[in-house]
């Protein structure tokens, strides 16, 4: 059994996502899968619409649905990339890090953990900006079975159910004109 570790910011948890998560859970064997979230200090803004609370309880309704166990933390940012890994180890503690992204893997490799990583796959559905800009348009659609239907290709269903429940898509439309929603 292993402990393994996915870091992400997770704005908002979407497909590759869940994938990664996957993949960490059956390289774990059985062990512990630690979710953690970067950046925690971020939220209400283009980039980071979502707040640490709320990117963990997407995380968790992702989890509960695909019957997944983990354990959420969250990390605040400290814009330091050769001594973040010190600084997030302590919030996420040791073990593999599972992630298919190349500067973390650079990083963490550098700082001497065993890195399993993990294929980029469809891309071109998969960026966060792309589902962040999708998520925007459809928060002045005002319409819940567009949303499922549009968003059911690049994220969870038990996210889109989270974001309509919780109204969490209709700030995504105000950062541009400076309305603070909330």
């Amino acid at each position: 059994m292993k402990r393994c570790i996915v870091l992400g910011r997770f704005q908002p948890f979407h497909l590759g996502h869940a994938g990664l998560v996957k993949a960490a859970a059956e390289h774990a064997e059985g062990g512990e899968v630690v979710v953690a979230i970067g950046s925690a200090q971020a939220g209400w803004e283009p980039d980071n619409p979502w707040t640490a609370d709320e990117r963990q309880a997407m995380v968790e309704a992702w989890s509960q649905e695909a019957k997944v166990n983990l354990t959420v933390v969250q990390i605040e940012d400290i814009n330091d990339p050769p001594n973040w890994v010190e600084h997030a180890t302590k919030e996420h503690g040791t073990g593999l890090l599972v992630t298919s992204d190349g500067p973390t893997m650079e990083l963490y490799r550098a700082a001497g953990w065993t890195v399993h990583e993990v294929a980029l796959s469809e891309r071109e559905i998969l960026e966060g900006w792309r589902v962040r800009q999708t998520i925007r348009m459809l928060s002045t659609v005002m319409d819940d079975e567009a949303a499922r239907e549009v968003l059911r290709s690049a994220v969870p269903s038990a996210v889109i159910e989270w974001l309509i429940e919780h109204d969490a898509m209709f700030r995504c439309s105000t950062f541009e004109t400076g309305v603070h929603a909330g």
